[in-house]
């Protein structure tokens, strides 16, 4: 029996164009629920349906996350967590995890249905080229990871395709610095059905959003992987070398991704000392060669 006669085949074209309408009607009951809902409850409970939404997003899209090797999470995240990363799903990935408040660029406000949203989830924006702004947005960063709320980053400021880490801006880690809260790095990996890498979910270089989303939907099948890396301690330690540790890290757990069905290996070892081995600030790694999407941080 061919694949277009088996029974359980659906042509890509419908499934692609169900699911975008799954989409739109999801991203309208979202703006409801914030819009109506949202003023009446507590923030336990707005981070609980924010995780809810977010995963129901990912399963609109027909988007599985699968956490760790045995998808389970050995403790939740905590303090101010970071990550690589590939796309603008990666913040919806994450919040299905963790519902975290996320730092992104002010330009974001403007964009259509999503920025009206983010606005409205405890989204922390960056205003460019502004020395208040900056140092009004670390104050808050810091309010906020004091309080014990979690608090996400995507430190590369750009999206990439996942092959390699951008350089990390280290200034961002100041905050968890101040607040004393340590820092948790996260991997962020897509998959196909055989469980190879895939690129369907990249938003880098002149793919717009749209295309991006159109994408995402048309795949038959989309895994992404989430990998809790251990918290770094942000005691006795500049903004520079912790963002170093962190960007070890990950670099080191996407260069030896681990077989689908196998045990990832410990990474606590890698933690290792890289004084004198830094780079100024802000960047901490060797700049990739491909042009990605425009920093959110700069």
């Amino acid at each position: 029996m061919t694949a277009s006669s088996h029974p359980l085949h659906v042509p890509r074209l419908p499934r692609t164009l169900w699911r975008l309408l799954r989409l739109a009607l999801h991203l309208g009951r979202g703006m409801l629920t914030v819009a109506l809902v949202y003023p009446w409850i507590d923030d336990a409970r707005r981070l609980a349906l924010k995780q809810r939404w977010s995963r129901q997003l990912a399963n609109r899209l027909g988007v599985t996350i699968k956490v760790g090797a045995d998808n389970t999470a050995s403790e939740a995240p905590q303090g101010f967590l970071v990550a690589n990363h590939i796309s603008f799903l990666d913040i919806f990935v994450i919040n299905a995890l963790a519902p975290a408040a996320f730092v992104a660029k002010d330009d974001v406000r403007s964009w259509p249905l999503l920025g009206w949203l983010s606005q409205r989830t405890e989204t922390i924006f960056l205003e460019r080229g502004s020395r208040r702004a900056a140092q009004a947005t670390r104050e808050h960063l810091v309010e906020q990871l004091r309080a014990g709320r979690l608090v996400a980053v995507f430190p590369e400021g750009t999206t990439s395709d996942g092959h390699a880490v951008l350089p990390f801006h280290a200034a961002l880690f100041q905050s968890a610095i101040d607040a004393g809260v340590p820092v948790t790095p996260v991997v962020l990996r897509y998959a196909d059905a055989s469980g190879r890498r895939s690129h369907a979910a990249d938003y880098v270089g002149d793919t717009s959003l749209v295309a991006c989303l159109w994408s995402i939907a048309r795949a038959g099948s989309l895994t992404a992987h989430v990998e809790l890396l251990p918290a770094l301690s942000s005691s006795d330690i500049n903004r520079r070398h912790l963002a170093a540790h962190a960007h070890r890290l990950i670099s080191h757990a996407l260069k030896h991704e681990p077989d689908p069905g196998a045990s990832p290996s410990p990474m606590a070892g890698l933690v290792a000392d890289t004084a004198g081995k830094t780079p100024v600030d802000p960047p901490v790694a060797p700049p990739s060669m491909y042009r990605p999407k425009d920093s959110l941080y700069r």
